[in-house]
């Protein structure tokens, strides 16, 4: 496992290049995606690297780590709305090879089916992941087991807390969601983790120097062969 430490531009640009090293290496390249702020400066310098010409989305498909259940994909709070919005709109992907989870109607037998549609398409290549404050990775909240494959999930309540910045009120915050499990996450070629300020700093201490346990979920990455996490000072002022 690598730890890269910098700015928070500086990480979006880092990773940014990682990933237009991956497409242009293998331009039908399958990316895992995720959502929230974390990423949002890697998606608007892949933006500007497709508007420049520099690489075209065009052969690549992409996985979603996970989905609100009960929010339709037009939903403004939805990670589908915010993919297309985010990224998917503003570049020249093929929209059929965008997935993410559902979280309404026959979302259960689509999570069911997830796994191997990402098989199906010969699995991820470059899987970017942010970090809860408690350590979860996606939506594999403490204790979820290192096992899982995509699943329905029960949200913490740091969790709820934490995304209820995005709702107007907190009780409009979902409390559960479907997600790619740790073993989903864990079969990726390559990761790369984006953990920015101090709030973050706990558990990027438990993630590069704590116990591999099931209460910590994302202690597991450090049993996968290529891994980057990628830090600001503060995210990694406990961890030095």
């Amino acid at each position: 496992m690598k730890v890269i430490i910098g700015t928070g531009d500086e990480i979006s640009r880092l990773i940014a290049e990682q990933f237009i090293r991956q497409i242009k290496r293998k331009p039908n390249a399958v990316l895992g995606l995720a959502t929230g702020t974390s990423p949002l400066g890697v998606y608007q310098n892949l933006i500007k690297a497709n508007q420049e010409k520099v690489i075209s989305f065009r052969e690549v498909t992409t996985f979603n780590l996970d989905e609100y259940i009960g929010l339709e994909g037009t939903h403004h709070q939805s990670y589908r709305y915010f993919m297309d919005v985010n990224l998917f709109n503003r570049i020249d992907i093929n929209k059929k090879n965008t997935f993410v989870l559902k979280g309404v109607s026959d979302y259960l037998a689509y999570a069911n089916n997830y796994d191997h549609l990402i098989a199906r398409h010969g699995g991820i290549d470059l899987q970017i992941l942010g970090l809860g404050s408690d350590g979860h990775i996606a939506f594999n909240e403490p204790n979820t087991p290192f096992d899982s494959l995509t699943h329905v999930a029960d949200l913490c309540e740091s969790t709820i807390k934490d995304n209820s910045r995005l709702f107007k009120k907190i009780n409009e915050v979902p409390t559960k969601a479907v997600t790619m499990g740790l073993k989903s996450i864990m079969n990726a070629r390559k990761i790369v983790l984006i953990a920015t300020g101090k709030n973050k700093a706990e558990a990027v201490k438990n993630l590069i120097h704590g116990k591999i346990c099931e209460k910590v979920p994302c202690s597991l990455l450090r049993n996968h062969p290529d891994v980057t996490i990628y830090v600001d000072e503060d995210a990694y002022s406990l961890a030095k």
